[in-house]
């Protein structure tokens, strides 16, 4: 049985009388930190495939972001962990992850979102930043400044990319040469599509297996 819920998590109200699962790191344990002006939002490969807030690169990323002086948030989708509710399809994680941007609005004063998402996640990720970029205002996001996106072997073949538009000057990839999920010539061309930064790390596959300190180091060189 996998691990979904860290012992530090909790759980906030969402739309319909849901609840989402989050866990969430405040630098100087102060929400309102003066010297924290970032703030990195994570999102969660499949939960069909038993996805979690407690996946390896997704923890990869927190501790990126923690390292480096960000706040950070991590959620389950609906129906994962401690997170009520049933898979949404891929719409309704968006939502929640929505959902949770929208939160992270009420509790901080950091503005400057680093944004990133594996796989699945990825797909929410991007999709996220499209909202934001287009309907921030109308969604209560808007003062947030994406200054990151970060796509770790984003799905790309399951999910439509046709209606996604990318900020690009702030996107990255990072994927294994080997992978065996997402098409490795996929990924290449959505790179090339959408002139995206990418990194490719060698000898490995979609879970980045024995190479999670190679991705980090990624991390740290691609972020603004």
């Amino acid at each position: 049985m996998i691990n979904a819920s860290p012992a530090t998590s909790f759980l906030i109200d969402a739309p319909n009388g849901q609840q989402i699962e989050v866990d969430v790191l405040w630098q100087n344990n102060d929400p309102k930190d003066p010297n924290t002006q970032r703030i990195a939002l994570l999102c969660h490969p499949n939960p069909l495939g038993q996805g979690t807030m407690m996946n390896k690169i997704v923890t990869t990323m927190y501790r990126f972001a923690r390292d480096i002086g960000m706040h950070v948030v991590r959620f389950n989708y609906r129906g994962v962990g401690k997170s009520t509710g049933s898979y949404g399809d891929m719409t309704g994680e968006i939502n929640d992850a929505l959902t949770v941007l929208q939160w992270v609005a009420t509790q901080t004063t950091a503005r400057k979102l680093w944004l990133g998402g594996f796989s699945f996640g990825g797909y929410v990720a991007m999709s996220l930043a499209q909202m934001l970029a287009q309907k921030g205002e109308t969604l209560g996001i808007a003062d947030f400044e994406l200054t990151d996106l970060a796509l770790i072997a984003p799905s790309i073949e399951k999910h439509d990319t046709s209606i996604i538009t990318l900020p690009i000057a702030k996107t990255f990839m990072i994927y294994g040469e080997n992978d065996e999920l997402v098409a490795p010539n996929a990924l290449e061309d959505f790179a090339e599509n959408f002139a995206i930064r990418t990194e490719i790390v060698d000898d490995t596959g979609h879970f980045f297996h024995g190479k999670l300190g190679e991705l980090k180091a990624l991390l740290e060189k691609m972020s603004s």
